[in-house]
């Protein structure tokens, strides 16, 4: 329970969605009692429970008959800092995460420079977070040519899994990795609790194929239509890109037949029956979607609207169909619903001038495919009778889709035109399973993420199921105001979102006016006994019985005096402690257990 001086929080509803002890899920009515010095739930009942059952000075909130739900864990951000930070921040990024109810992002090891393909790079990123973040992040780490040493040390270090790619990133910093990359990869993680995750694109072998240099390119190799047409894109980037390169996976899994392997921002139905034969034979595989191939369809991409690009592309509405169809399908492949909120300036959209104003280009690399062609001059620029890319150009165009935040309307809102239309789509016990139950699980955070439940975080959305809105700029707390959600209409709106028991109202801190966000470094297999950190929040160590840790290899603790945690836990007989090198923690120590008593 709180001191005497700080009161207990409770916040009821009508409508709730718990965790069963079997982690199933059910809506009921709900009471939650918070502790604001734990910033955990204290207690969850199953009904609502008047503000007289409560002690004097409880501040006690009643959102009936809105829908309580645990805070949204989103398993793929794009944040950019350090090094790009003219495209997104910790700052911006986490207040947008936050505005829609999502209280964890796990940061993607690119585009940020450095990106976290080293120990070093991976503390320069936890330096710039300092301070910043106004939700929970957690990081992954990157997989590149030659850094196969680093993988282990960052799987030490906390990060949340790794991603690779097998096509061209779009920067220079990130390369794609190559069969014999992903075989060291699996070999060097298979023994750990991590998960290896795949932007799986590949140039497949066949020869009416997107090459390295699409504008400049004769047939069959150059593009089939007009470079502002969405469908040219499209048929630039078709299923077989996706197909060669899971099947490339599934062809190497065996070199690691305990280690999750995961497909980011599936996009290619084609893959599906890949995937659940592999899942069929024992392949330890999962895949997530998102949001913007589940609600935007290739059909309706105006030309030029160049803020619809991503890789992989944005599909056909037969695509999106059968996608809604495996995310309710039992033993589905897609585990997960996530953002992959990558941003990037309006200027590298080249945005056609009714949507933004037109800047000189800035030639680019991406995804595999280089548009840039020669690079243009300003001399190029001013005289017109040279060739530079224009704007609503697909090609040249940077992509990537700004949406952190905006998850739960999308999907809420496209479900519920699914069964106005007499089809089945996901309710939303299947939306709390898909953005917060099975991807706190993905990231190793459901010991304390992703369900309201007694000892975990209180991490809480509410939703206004019944509220109708639509998204203007205004609305963007993302640092670059473009996406292809602006004017997009939508039923449900997320009016609260508490993190770890503190009220954050227009990225407004109730218990903290300051950002409360923290770094994640603790996976499911480790256990923060206590915490003391630098500004002296979470001072009261909550100590864990023996029998809940004592088979677990590494455990990571917070204390000011090592000592402390020593004399509380005789029964390890041997230790070893060090301090941590955490930029965000000025008292951080490490400790390896070593043997216990036989």
């Amino acid at each position: 329970m709180p001191s005497p001086t700080t009161p207990l929080v409770v916040i009821t509803s009508t409508r709730a969605v718990l965790t069963h002890p079997d982690d199933s899920l059910f809506l009921t009515p709900a009471t939650i009692s918070i502790n604001p010095e734990t910033g955990k739930i204290a207690s969850v009942t199953s009904s609502v429970l008047p503000s007289s059952a409560f002690p004097e000075g409880t501040v006690y909130v009643d959102h009936s008959p809105k829908l309580l739900l645990p805070g949204l864990v989103d398993a793929h951000v794009h944040l950019n800092e350090p090094g790009r930070t003219e495209w997104e921040g910790f700052d911006t990024g986490t207040k947008a995460a936050a505005s829609g109810g999502v209280t964890t992002v796990i940061d993607m090891p690119l585009n940020a420079i450095p990106p976290t393909t080293t120990v070093q790079g991976f503390q320069e990123k936890l330096a710039a977070a300092e301070g910043q973040c106004w939700v929970d992040v957690g990081f992954y780490g990157g997989v590149i040519p030659g850094n196969a040493d680093q993988l282990l040390p960052l799987v030490e270090m906390g990060v949340r899994g790794f991603k690779g790619f097998l096509i061209e990133s779009g920067v220079d910093e990130f390369p794609c990795i190559s069969s014999t990359d992903v075989e060291l990869a699996m070999s060097t993680l298979k023994d750990t609790h991590t998960t290896l995750m795949f932007h799986a694109e590949m140039l497949p072998p066949i020869t009416d194929s997107v090459g390295d240099a699409v504008q400049v390119s004769e047939p069959p190799l150059a593009p089939h239509g007009m470079l502002s047409e969405y469908q040219t894109f499209l048929q630039s980037r078709p299923p077989a890109f996706e197909t060669y390169a899971v099947s490339e996976i599934l062809a190497l899994a065996s070199v690691c037949p305990n280690l999750h392997l995961h497909i980011v921002h599936l996009s290619a139905i084609e893959c599906i029956p890949m995937l659940r034969e592999a899942r069929a034979k024992g392949i330890n595989i999962t895949a997530e979607t998102c949001f913007h191939y589940l609600a935007l369809a290739a059909e309706e991409v105006e030309k030029g609207d160049t803020r619809h690009k991503c890789c992989p592309p944005i599909r056909g509405k037969t695509n999106q169909d059968i996608l809604w169809s495996e995310l309710a399908a039992e033993d589905s492949c897609i585990r997960t619903v996530v953002s992959d909120h990558s941003p990037c300036t309006p200027e590298l959209k080249l945005l056609p001038d009714h949507l933004a104003p037109r800047e000189p280009h800035l030639p680019h690399s991406d995804s595999g495919v280089d548009v840039s062609g020669p690079a243009a001059t300003i001399d190029d620029i001013i005289d017109d009778s040279k060739t530079v890319p224009l704007t609503g150009d697909f090609f040249a165009a940077w992509g990537g889709i700004s949406s952190v935040g905006m998850g739960l309307p999308i999907l809420y809102t496209e479900a519920e035109r699914r069964r106005e239309m007499g089809e089945q789509a996901p309710g939303i016990l299947d939306m709390v399973r898909l953005c917060c139950q099975e991807t706190s699980k993905q990231v190793g955070l459901s010991h304390k993420k992703g369900a309201l439940k007694a000892g975990w975080d209180a991490d809480i959305c509410v939703f206004d199921d019944a509220m109708g809105w639509s998204l203007t700029p205004g609305d963007m707390r993302w640092k670059n105001r473009c996406s292809p959600w602006e004017g997009k209409q939508f039923r449900g709106r997320v009016v609260q979102t508490w993190l770890r028991g503190g009220k954050v109202k227009f990225w407004r801190l109730i218990f903290a006016p300051i950002p409360s966000g923290e770094p994640s470094t603790l996976h499911d297999g480790m256990i923060r006994i206590g915490a003391i950190s630098g500004d002296g929040r979470n001072s009261n160590p909550a100590l864990i019985p023996a029998g809940d840790w004592t088979n677990l290899p590494y455990m990571h603790v917070y204390f000011s005096d090592p000592g402390q945690f020593v004399s509380e836990k005789q029964n390890a007989t041997t230790l070893e402690m060090g301090k941590m090198e955490r930029p965000h923690c000025q008292r951080c120590f490490w400790i390896k257990v070593l043997g216990f008593p036989s």
